[in-house]
């Protein structure tokens, strides 16, 4: 298990907070060296992401992405807007003005935020898709720049096709090919001009992002329920895109919502800090939402958003901050108990990592289970074409359709999974907890974590690359092993890893992608003693399996 920080869940020391003139100088005056892996441009599962303190989120890399992506919708035949928007990360403005540079030299039409103001990933993709709707030429795309949870010194840029979500690597793969070999080349072919030409110039549009989706969750969670009742909501927007959407959300649906801090500061003092010791804005982690925590008891429900509010953390009364897995769990139940015009075919999206107890609710309400591998990109097809009610990932992250049964986002929504909690406690008359509480008795309790274990690259390659013969286990826990995955049921894409399941619990895992670590999810359905046997079996496996790996090269 990590070490918690003896600073974690505390207010930070003004001596610890970063630096802003030294990140957004260092934005501007260190240049990457494209020999060196840790500073090229590299797409995750969310973009490119790095810090300008590291030389990894740099201006070049910013006007090298940029001209990528330009050739890329050149290539595709992408004619229409590009909605760009950013988060409240110091290294986001910055990135923006290097981008807007580059688009308009490119002659790429550009939609920036009316008021300069900062808009939610999930935005972008209401956007993209509310624009491409209906139409089959000169379709429209979007960027979101944005770290997502991270630290406050990190910078983060991703993109999203016409599709409305996350690119996947048919496209990241290009843009990041394109990207490095503009900086080999000394950024040769990229074109650029001052930015106050890029604001002039007329494919760079003032876009009111706020009126539109703010207007239409009405199609997508039932605000009238939530206004008849009356209950009081909380909501901190951690200092986030989402800041500004909530105000115009409450004036125009009446609902009993309070917004607990309206703070926005890129140092992001007024956080607690998260189990490391670091700030995180991560809705997720209680020691991130201690400030929210602590107020569980002055609303009947409260939520939070991530800095890009593509990420929901729901506090429930007495039950306090919800376990992602167990929030999943019981909107999945509430939204296809309570959503009439969905297709009786509409099926539920997880990730092979999240909780065994969706597929618990999948077969109880009688829907079936497509279970995908890591990462929101897998989701974006069934979200689009409505074969997907619900999409949604262990770490918080999820979308869902329309009350029509129709595309909302193709990405994360932390906004409508919020207010989706607020409509279940005005329709329901009880908190997603006591649902989640009463759903234990019924289907069980679930005892779920993951771990970091040490993997050294060699290591890590080998675990990517396993077939299910390769683990050789018969049993888990006791338990005979019923299946042993390295590919995902729902879609046949390879896990990167793999997955041993038993009847009561099963164990994943899966190299990290910036760390020499690898990463354990497991869980059981008998107790918590019987988890840590998964976890030590899962662990003793792989080390064993290393250990033979290595031996056989050698030998």
């Amino acid at each position: 298990m990590p070490t918690i920080s003896p600073f974690a869940g505390k207010s930070v020391d003004p001596d610890r907070l970063v630096n802003i003139d030294v990140l957004l100088d260092a934005y501007y005056t260190h240049k990457p060296d494209p020999a060196l892996a840790t500073q090229c441009v590299a797409f995750g599962t969310s973009g490119h992401r790095g810090s300008s303190l590291t030389t990894s989120f740099n201006e070049n890399h910013i006007l090298s992405i940029s001209q990528a992506i330009v050739d890329y919708r050149k290539g595709a035949g992408i004619t229409g807007p590009l909605f760009i928007g950013i988060d409240t990360h110091a290294l986001s403005r910055p990135a923006l003005n290097s981008a807007l540079e580059v688009f308009a030299a490119n002659g790429v039409e550009v939609r920036i935020d009316a008021q300069d103001g900062y808009t939610p990933t999930p935005v972008i993709s209401h956007a993209i898709l509310t624009y491409n709707s209906n139409r089959t030429s000169d379709l429209a795309d979007g960027v979101v720049i944005t770290p997502s949870h991270n630290p406050p010194e990190d910078g983060g840029y991703k993109y999203n096709p016409p599709h409305g979500g996350p690119a996947d690597t048919d496209i990241t793969k290009v843009v990041e090919s394109a990207a490095n070999t503009y900086m080999v080349r000394n950024m040769e072919g990229v074109k650029r001009i001052s930015l106050e030409e890029a604001l002039k110039a007329p494919t760079t549009k003032r876009y009111d992002y706020v009126t539109p989706y703010v207007n239409d969750l009405a199609a997508v969670v039932d605000m009238d329920v939530i206004r008849e009742s009356g209950i009081s909501i909380g909501i901190d927007p951690l200092g986030g895109a989402a800041v500004d959407y909530w105000q115009p959300i409450i004036d125009k649906y009446g609902i009993n919502a309070t917004i607990v801090s309206k703070e926005v500061d890129p140092t992001f003092r007024f956080m607690t800090a998260d189990w490391d010791g670091k700030i995180r804005m991560d809705c997720s982690s209680p020691y991130a939402m201690a400030r929210l925590i602590k107020m569980k008891d002055k609303f009947d429900i409260a939520f939070a958003n991530d800095t890009d509010a593509d990420r929901h953390g729901i506090v429930s009364g007495q039950y306090g901050l919800m376990n992602p897995n167990h929030y999943l769990a019981v909107a999945i139940e509430y939204l296809f108990n309570n959503r009439e015009h969905w297709s009786v075919g509409a099926s539920v999206g997880k990730t092979v990592v999240s909780s065994s107890m969706i597929d618990r609710v999948a077969e109880e309400i009688g829907r079936k289970l497509v279970e995908v591998p890591v990462g929101f990109k897998w989701f974006v097809e069934g979200l689009y074409n409505g074969t997907l009610g619900f999409g949604g990932e262990e770490s918080a992250g999820a979308s869902f359709l329309r009350r029509a049964g129709t595309v909302w986002s193709t990405d994360k929504d932390g906004i409508i999974l919020g207010l989706l909690a607020a409509e279940m406690t005005a329709r329901t008359k009880r908190t997603p907890g006591a649902a989640y509480e009463d759903m234990t008795r019924r289907l069980g309790t679930p005892y779920y974590a993951r771990i970091d274990a040490p993997a050294d690259p060699e290591q890590k390659a080998i675990l990517k690359n396993l077939s299910p013969e390769q683990i050789g286990m018969s049993e888990l826990a006791g338990e005979p092993i019923i299946d042993t995955l390295t590919n995902a049921p729902g879609n046949g894409a390879a896990i990167g890893g793999l997955k041993v399941s038993a009847r009561n619990g099963w164990f994943a895992a899966r190299p990290s992608g910036t760390e020499n670590v690898y990463k354990i999810y497991a869980e059981s359905f008998k107790s918590e003693a019987h988890l840590k046997v998964i976890q030590t079996e899962a662990q003793d496996a792989i080390s064993a399996l290393f250990a033979k790996m290595v031996k056989q090269k050698a030998g």
